[in-house]
């Protein structure tokens, strides 16, 4: 049984809720989200809360696809009303970042630099050469975004250098001279 799939999702004021089908977009002033569900989940729309139930048999993939679908549309609810962010650090010497127009510069100790370009939807800032601030109403575009650019140079496990989350905690080994 799912937990998450059977708890309420209340709306603040301001979103509206949409469904065509199996298309759901949710608006608010910060921007909309289209997101396709599964058949096998019902939307209950009633006012300003919204309940998911399944359809049909309650198998293991319908009970995993209950708690998702409430997720995913949580995940929705809060991005255009709040929004989401994720926060990069640099270490190591010399390591930097700069943010030209919509092209993010990284140099992380490779011969040539690395352009990355910043999808539209998403706002990334860099108050400094070693931090990077990702933000945008779609969780999951952050997020993805956030580990390409951590891809680039992750941390390694010696000195620590490299591209981390800000509160990541990286286990250090210890070098060959260490007894």
């Amino acid at each position: 049984m799912s937990r998450i799939g059977y708890k309420t999702v209340e709306l603040p004021k301001g979103v509206e809720v949409k469904t065509d089908g199996n298309k759901v977009t949710v608006k608010s002033s910060k921007g909309s989200l289209t997101r396709e569900m599964s058949p096998e989940i019902k939307m209950n729309v009633k006012g300003n809360e919204v309940n998911f139930e399944p359809v049909g048999d309650y198998n293991n993939k319908v009970r995993a696809l209950h708690g998702t679908a409430r997720a995913n549309f949580n995940n929705m609810v809060e991005g255009v009303t709040k929004g989401f962010s994720k926060t990069l650090k640099l270490v190591g010497v010399g390591y930097r970042a700069q943010l030209k127009g919509k092209n993010l510069t990284l140099n992380v100790g490779y011969s040539n630099p690395v352009q990355m370009n910043v999808p539209e939807d998403l706002k990334v800032e860099v108050p400094n050469n070693t931090t990077i601030n990702i933000s945008g109403i779609d969780k999951q575009g952050v997020g993805d975004f956030a580990a390409t650019v951590r891809d680039v140079r992750s941390p390694e496990p010696y000195k620590g250098k490299g591209i981390r989350y800000e509160n990541e905690h990286i286990i250090r080994k210890e070098g060959k001279t260490g007894k």
